[in-house]
């Protein structure tokens, strides 16, 4: 891979807050056209990590270079190539959807036709309702919308479907897929691990601070966290066991015991089960003290 082919590049990034470290020694790489999510637990410093990528907060120590750029020194020409969807914004309401589109579209030199984002991100009905007035999913949906206005090389989503139901969710997703057809880069956050297995190409999972996980979705953990677990009952008590094979565990349970155990379970680690299994291994193991309390 050539430094060409990378939209964001991150080395030992570090913040601090006087002793407290927030992001402690992350590095990864995006590379253009990828869509990549950053997942981890609240406070385990993801958005820390995207407000220094986005150029809103600046980093202690450590490299970073977004678009060629170090983004502690991006000026005008530089953030016209990125869209942001932070968690929250702070917009008044008293625009209608159309009218707070075509003032965002007014600043790019190569804005997307605000009808097609309003069509895009579902908001058709309300185009001509002040923003004020829309319910928090709808204006959630402004955010996005926001964020893709100015055709975007890079798309920074932060935790974009929060308040979206399910419907309105599998048509952002489609969005997003769409987005990532016409080679849009994208770094996604979400809580929602399905959201990542859906979207993502690649994921990191940060956990305090640290990067504990990096690689494709379907191979972070490694191989041994996806091992299937199977799960019985018998005349001796609860078992589990992981096993690579388990039809033939099963079908030896059955032998044996000229029937299907009781409680047979046989479990296959979702992306969600693998996140859970690293974070869950990267949590600081309490004081001795703190356990005998």
């Amino acid at each position: 891979m050539t430094t060409n082919d990378v939209a964001v590049r991150v080395r030992d990034l570090q913040k601090t807050y006087g002793r407290k470290a927030a992001v402690d020694g992350v590095s990864f790489d995006i590379h253009h056209g990828e869509t990549f999510a950053l997942l981890g637990p609240n406070g385990a410093g993801k958005s820390t990590t995207i407000e220094i990528l986005e150029g809103y907060r600046i980093r202690t120590g450590g490299d970073a270079h977004v678009l060629g750029v170090d983004p502690a020194k991006g000026g005008l020409d530089w953030k016209a190539r990125l869209g942001i969807v932070l968690q929250s914004t702070g917009e008044t309401g008293l625009l209608t959807v159309a009218e707070q589109l075509r003032h965002f579209a007014s600043l790019y030199p190569n804005p997307r036709d605000v009808d097609e984002v309003i069509a895009a991100v579902g908001l058709e009905a309300q185009a001509k309702t002040r923003i004020g007035k829309l319910s928090g999913g709808q204006q959630r949906r402004v955010d996005v919308a926001l964020g893709i206005i100015g055709r975007p090389e890079l798309l920074f989503l932060d935790e974009p479907t929060t308040g979206f139901d399910p419907e309105a969710r599998q048509q952002f997703w489609g969005l997003i897929r769409r987005l990532k057809a016409e080679g849009v880069t994208i770094l996604l956050t979400t809580h929602y691990i399905e959201e990542a297995a859906q979207l993502a190409d690649r994921a990191g999972v940060i956990a305090g601070g640290g990067l504990v996980a990096l690689g494709g979705v379907d191979e972070i953990g490694g191989a041994d966290a996806r091992v299937p677990l199977v799960r019985w009952t018998d005349g001796t008590g609860s078992h589990e066991q992981r096993t690579e094979e388990p039809g033939l565990l099963v079908a030896s349970l059955v032998g044996s015991l000229g029937r299907e155990p009781d409680g047979l379970e046989v479990i296959r680690p979702s992306l969600e089960d693998v996140y859970l299994q690293l974070v869950r291994a990267a949590e600081p193991v309490p004081a001795r003290e703190e356990v005998a309390a």
